[in-house]
């Protein structure tokens, strides 16, 4: 029972000191862009034909001059209608390029192997990365350029999820959750990773690691890029900005859900120690709660709980508030009993030994 004691002032020692970095630590690490360089902006697609359209015309409707943009969208091997789609919706737009991937490069495999393709043929000296099944904001290229400045070598933005399902609403919080604790340390210039959904890189910095075809191949070729062009010396700013917020199609069902988060669980491993050790401390607090529950006291118990709630719920309320949305009291709550039972269900599922499926192949 010490043990669970001393957990619990841990974890809400650290919660707490978290908040307050929230409250009084927001850094703005943007400058205003006076020039539009011409930039290449790189899609991957895989069977995305639901998704594919919306995502153009997301690009197509950027507040950024057309003749400067360069638009890359790589086929890897899609069965479904996505090429068709892609070249019938490009067909009178100069600046697109759809192109066939069929072999792969170096180390590079799947995702990783189509931006390596497309990263060789982008000619601008700014790439920046989404997926077919995510609309960007108009606002998105000025605002991502708006946090370079001549050290720093990666950018990152904000993504979470569309739908007015509850389960949709469930994940656009855990989404927005997860990235405010990483904005969190990324204010204090402390590394935590990228998202390669929203995420823009220099040429100087991607051709210094030798693009995705030269670093090991990781199912997050996100994390591993990013982690590869911190060692080569460059800097990264983390934007926590509705001017960068993305939209991305939501996990359709709870089995989709946890293919994705077992992914990127795979991920987390190759993050700094201090966040990792975070996401531990944070997943661990149901498996050492429930059985506290019958060790201790029902109302020292549910006290925790409570305690619990109101300091995730008032970050979650800044986090929010931050990009100009809210949600309603009840929504807290249940959150709290999504990841109550999300936490236990993905714990067990990570741990199975099968291999993660992902746009029809396993890894």
């Amino acid at each position: 029972m010490m043990v669970s004691v001393a957990y619990f002032i841990l974890y809400f020692f650290v919660f707490g000191v978290l908040l307050l970095l929230l409250l009084f630590n927001r850094r703005r690490h943007t400058s205003k862009v006076t020039d539009f360089p011409r930039v290449n902006i790189l899609i991957a697609a895989r069977n995305e034909e639901h998704n594919i359209l919306a995502c153009l015309q997301a690009i197509a409707s950027l507040d950024y001059p057309s003749e400067k943009l360069e638009v890359l969208i790589g086929d890897d091997a899609s069965t479904d209608q996505t090429r068709a789609l892609v070249e019938a919706f490009i067909k009178d737009r100069p600046g697109y390029t759809c192109i066939p991937i069929s072999h792969t490069m170096g180390q590079a495999r799947g995702k990783a192997n189509v931006l390596a393709h497309l990263a060789r043929e982008a000619t601008t000296d700014i790439f920046l990365f989404t997926d077919a099944d995510i609309k960007v904001p108009p606002t998105w290229v000025k605002a991502m350029l708006s946090g370079l400045d001549k050290k720093v070598g990666v950018v990152t933005g904000l993504t979470t999820v569309t739908g007015n399902r509850l389960f949709d609403k469930m994940q656009r919080m855990d989404w927005l959750f997860s990235i405010g604790l990483m904005q969190v340390f990324s204010d204090l210039n402390m590394p935590v990773t990228t998202m390669g959904n929203n995420m823009l890189l220099t040429r100087e910095a991607y051709e210094s690691v030798g693009g995705f075809e030269n670093i090991p191949f990781s199912i997050t070729e996100d994390i591993a890029i990013f982690n590869q062009i911190l060692k080569r010396g460059y800097g990264f700013r983390n934007l926590y900005d509705s001017k960068v917020l993305a939209w991305s199609a939501p996990a359709p069902d709870y089995g989709s859900l946890l293919e994705q988060r077992k992914r990127w669980m795979r991920g987390s491993v190759f993050m700094p120690k201090y966040m990792f050790a975070l996401f531990v401390l944070h997943s661990a607090y149901y498996p050492v709660l429930i059985p506290f529950f019958f060790k201790a006291s029902v109302g020292i118990a549910l006290s925790i709980a409570v305690v619990k709630l109101l300091l995730q719920s008032l970050f979650m309320h800044i986090c929010l508030k931050r990009l100009n949305r809210s949600a309603s009291w009840w929504q807290y709550i249940l959150f709290e009993l999504y990841l109550l039972v999300t936490t236990f269900i993905l714990i067990l599922y990570f741990f199975l030994p099968t291999k993660v499926k992902w746009k029809g192949r396993k890894y």
